[in-house]
């Protein structure tokens, strides 16, 4: 019996000694706590192997402590971040091979002070960055973006697909989800248990081949003046899309000016260019929108040709195709940033 007692006795010395570690070192009351949103974003660290049409990539797919792409990094030295969905993420490339990778070390090499932070995330649209600023970066304390680059266009085709609640919102739908997410997200033992894993156990993805040989069979690509001639009708269907994509867009911009954020759109491409209607019309929406508010807008659309096997599927890029994208966004980039007076000769 009296073993009992002191085992129970001990017990409770346990637990009080947890919960006061935890409300002095978790983030329960912190301004910090992400609450249930983010936790599946935050804090990985997975060992990949990806082979895009025969060539093999090793690397580490990181998302630090903030739910940013890379390695962590201080908050209120964050001046520019980069909004897109797995377009943008490129979960299945080596983060120097990605297109924020690449136009970070085109910066660096030339010596100029400015890094892209990648805020992207699989399957995020508009509604998702809305969510961004509303649930997410006002979470992470000193943050205080001055230019957002919101990579737009695949993912705006569709109105609702298989998925998209979380996708765009972040948050578990069912309720036991959202408690341990919470806690996940909050714990003190948590967090320093992820911190070791990470560390010392990552874990360990399966290797992807992810060229697709039959994607460029009878392959045909249609640029921004073929695609003006074949998508030149415009049904009901398609006026209801532009009509929700537009609204989207004027609610993105009502926290754009609320935040005097300067905002840089640039909208997309797919394996074969501008056949997709919709994406077409999108990207000429998102055009519209641009000029009417006048936002800088770089229409990849007009300017650029992709190549085969620049793509793995139909939307996403290989490093090849990665880097004719950032090789044509730099120059832009670089003489708006110069024209805003953040690139000291």
């Amino acid at each position: 019996m009296r073993f009992f007692k002191v085992v129970v006795y001990n017990f409770f010395i346990l637990v009080f000694f947890i919960i006061i570690l935890e409300v002095i070192f978790g983030y329960w009351f912190k301004k910090e706590n992400f609450g249930i949103y983010m936790r599946k974003e935050r804090k990985i660290n997975w060992q990949t192997t990806s082979s895009f049409y025969g060539k093999e990539y090793n690397f580490f797919y990181k998302r630090n402590f903030w739910g940013f792409r890379g390695k962590e990094f201080d908050p209120k030295d964050v001046k520019i971040i980069f909004e897109g969905g797995s377009t943008g993420n490129q979960r299945y490339t080596p983060e120097n091979l990605t297109i924020v990778g690449l136009l970070n070390d085109y910066f660096k090499n030339l010596n100029y002070d400015i890094k892209i932070y990648n805020a992207s995330t699989d399957g995020k649209s508009v509604n998702g960055y809305i969510n961004d600023f509303n649930f997410w970066f006002p979470k992470i304390p000193n943050f205080n973006p001055k230019y957002v680059i919101f990579y737009i266009g695949i993912n705006e085709r569709f109105d609702n697909f298989d998925g998209s609640y979380f996708l765009d919102n972040k948050v578990s739908e069912k309720k036991f989800d959202k408690l341990n997410d919470y806690i996940k997200n909050n714990s003190f033992f948590v967090d320093k248990f992820k911190f070791v894993k990470n560390k010392y156990f990552p874990k360990n993805i399966f290797a992807y081949d992810l060229g697709n040989n039959s994607l460029y069979q009878d392959y045909e690509n249609i640029d921004y003046q073929a695609a003006i001639k074949i998508h030149d009708k415009v049904d009901d269907e398609n006026l209801i899309l532009i009509k929700n994509f537009r609204s989207k867009l004027d609610q993105l911009n009502l926290i754009i000016k609320k935040l005097e954020i300067k905002p840089i759109f640039i909208n997309q491409l797919m394996y074969d260019g501008l056949k997709d209607k919709k994406l077409f019309l999108v990207n000429n929406e998102l055009k519209n929108f641009s000029i009417e508010n006048d936002y800088y807008l770089i229409a990849l659309d007009e300017i650029l040709t992709m190549k085969q096997n620049d793509y793995f599927d139909t939307a996403h890029t290989t490093p090849q195709g990665s880097k004719r994208i950032a090789d044509k966004i730099f120059p832009l980039l670089l003489e708006f940033f110069n024209e805003n007076n953040e690139i000291l000769e």
